[in-house]
């Protein structure tokens, strides 16, 4: 292992890559301390210390940020509006057939679709941007009242500042964009899911030192022992795929025969990604957000009943129905993303086109209707185990009185594994390209 490590760092080019990548994550992990103009930065750090981490949408889009949101700095708004953007213009090839035929044309076409995937997330920026310095101002960030410094987190608060502060948090978002193209360009692995995976990566820290102070040395050691099964067990799960064989039949265009070869179909356990985990937080914050607008007591100085309901089940993370709700959206949302990142009459047709057939199966509609059944059973587990992986922080902050953002468990783990598997596999196919040997045997 170490061996491998050497011979990285002994060939040129890659050493040239991961030093320029390595740079690109420094500025921007600067860029997540600087403070945006009229920003007080001593209040908000205060106010972060007092109120702890809070739940919901507004903690998955801090961990994103790598707590550059609660900070209100110049990447307040992170990597989200360009996840935002890129889920939403996948899931509109669905619906406008335009997309779906640019995503079609190759590298053209998907050169297009990259570019409004941009101008989509710009829009974005200035939305979230303009929500963030509005919630900012009227001194409910962090969801908490009867702090004093969390009532003037801005130093100034006139019109033309606070279109400041949009401008300056949207070319941050903009900035980002380009440091993640960079790094695809000229760096190792994907940019935009290196920057992710750093975001993630700073907040482990000081969640687990919180976890060490709160709970004690020996929790923090049993803590830290789990989180290595976790991680060993989604490794595993995110490395497994149900091959479906595949053969070819042989044909000949002029003197050249074609096909012949046997090949197979790799269908993941997990094909949906984190992205179920995304939207059941998002849809789960709503209810929240609704009653949070609608607080001011009546007549008799009480809130409205379903406002308290809500209050007291479906704001709290650890409290039995919120993890009951939040596990069955992440099944039903991961059924929702494979049907339509993945469709069977699609592949069974260019099978068909192409000559090929899956043994035993005729081709055509009945080659469809077999991928769909072999999707729709192993799409179960892969849900189950979202779910359980997403339950991780919750159950952690019930027991040990971790924070939404427990790094061995959620979103956080998810990216982590992916994106760490990505990138060695990456490194290992350029030291192939170089040696007989990769960076794994």
């Amino acid at each position: 292992m170490f061996s491998a490590i050497g011979r990285i760092f002994r060939t040129p080019d890659l050493r040239r890559k991961i030093a320029f990548t390595l740079g690109i994550l420094v500025l921007y992990r600067f860029g997540a301390h600087v403070p945006t103009p009229f920003v007080n930065f001593p209040n908000v750090q205060s106010c972060l210390q007092q109120s702890g981490s809070t739940e919901g949408l507004l903690s998955l889009v801090n961990l994103f940020s790598g707590g550059a949101l609660l900070q209100l700095s110049i990447f307040a708004l992170g990597v989200m509006p360009y996840i935002t953007a890129s889920i939403i213009v996948q899931l509109l090839r669905v619906v406008i057939p335009h997309f779906e035929t640019l995503y079609k044309e190759g590298q053209s076409g998907q050169s297009t679709l990259t570019q409004y995937t941009r101008y989509l997330t710009i829009a974005l920026a200035l939305l979230q941007s303009t929500t963030l310095v509005t919630v900012a101002r009227s001194g409910q960030l962090f969801g908490v009242t009867g702090i004093p410094e969390c009532d003037t987190l801005l130093t100034n608060d006139a019109w033309w500042a606070q279109l400041l502060m949009i401008i300056t948090m949207t070319a941050g978002t903009g900035l980002i964009m380009w440091f993640a193209e960079l790094v695809t360009e000229r760096g190792v692995g994907n940019g935009m899911s290196i920057l992710i995976f750093t975001s993630i990566a700073a907040t482990f820290p000081a969640a687990m030192w919180g976890i060490a102070v709160a709970r004690g040395f020996e929790t923090f050691l049993l803590v830290l022992a789990v989180g290595l099964v976790v991680v060993a067990l989604v490794v595993f799960v995110e490395q497994s795929q149900r091959r479906i064989p595949v053969q070819y039949a042989k044909r000949m265009v002029g003197r050249r025969t074609y096909g012949g070869t046997n090949t197979y179909i790799p269908i993941k356990v997990n094909m949906a990604g984190v992205i179920p985990v995304i939207f059941a937080s998002s849809l789960l914050y709503i209810p929240a957000l609704i009653a949070q607008f609608n607080q001011t007591p009546g007549a008799n100085g009480e809130v409205p009943g379903w406002v308290a309901w809500i209050q007291a089940y479906l704001t709290k993370g650890d409290h039995p129905l919120y993890m009951l709700v939040y596990f069955l959206l992440i099944v039903g949302f991961t059924y929702f993303y494979v049907a339509i990142t993945f469709n069977p009459v699609e592949v069974a047709d260019n099978m068909k086109k192409y000559g090929g057939f899956i043994p035993g199966i005729r081709a055509g509609r009945p080659t469809a209707e077999y991928l769909d059944y072999v999707l729709t059973r192993i799409t179960l587990p892969g849900s189950i185990y979202l779910g359980l992986i997403a339950l991780l922080p919750l159950i952690a902050l019930a027991t040990v009185g971790a924070n939404a953002n427990f790094p061995f468990g959620g979103a956080s783990i998810l990216i982590i594994v992916g994106v760490g598997l990505e990138t060695v596999k990456q490194i290992d196919a350029q030291l192939q390209q170089r040696h007989y040997e990769g960076l794994l045997r």
